[in-house]
């Protein structure tokens, strides 16, 4: 007998969580309790996002992304699809905050210069990283828990601490690969995955 895939689930939305109405969540995603998303929001398919989370006006999120428990994902964002981000992660901004202007009234939307930051399919950000505004994280890079990014990342790099440094490559799977870096045009395998292959 040969096995079907079920029909894909409507997305999910807890009780508590705020939505707004003119936010688009793909087929099969789940957002959990007290999490918020904001205006102009776009989630993709089959997504997890979890207890807490914040996503910001204008924030998009390819498919098969998982948003751990209380991650900051501020105005200005893209993920690409199968982004891990553990849970308190935070995606800055703003990289000269102030609460008010030099005469001191209270800052506006008009009193600061938004930077954007786009994180490539399949990276991982490991609890409690960090990323400074207006960076690139490449496709399979992984930061480990705790570190703060601070500079643009290419494909495949391992990075930890604060400020985030090279310790290594990794493979799509997740596992260290190699001590040199992948070829323009390829992927990094490890033994379990096979051999190196163009993308």
């Amino acid at each position: 007998m040969t096995a079907t895939r079920s029909e894909p689930r409507p997305a999910a939305i807890a009780d508590t969580a705020v939505v707004a109405p003119d936010a688009q969540l793909g087929v099969g995603t789940r957002v959990w309790h007290h999490a918020q998303v904001r205006e102009g929001a776009r989630i993709g398919r089959e997504c997890n996002v979890g207890k807490g989370v914040y996503v910001g006006a204008g924030v998009v999120i390819g498919d098969r992304c998982k948003i751990e428990n209380n991650a900051s994902l501020f105005e200005g964002l893209t993920l690409e699809d199968g982004v891990f981000v553990g849970p308190h992660v935070v995606f800055t901004n703003d990289r000269r905050p102030r609460a008010t202007n030099p005469d001191g009234s209270l800052q506006t939307a008009d009193d600061w210069e938004l930077e954007r930051t786009t994180v490539r399919r399949g990276a991982s950000l490991g609890a409690g990283a960090i990323v400074l505004p207006g960076l690139e994280i490449g496709r399979y890079a992984m930061v480990g828990a705790g570190s703060v990014v601070t500079r643009d990342l290419p494909p495949h790099e391992l990075v930890v601490g604060n400020p985030a440094r090279h310790i290594g490559w990794i493979c799509a799977c997740g596992r260290e690969r190699s001590e040199t870096p992948p070829s323009s045009g390829t992927e990094l395998r490890c033994a379990r995955c096979g051999p190196e292959r163009t993308t």
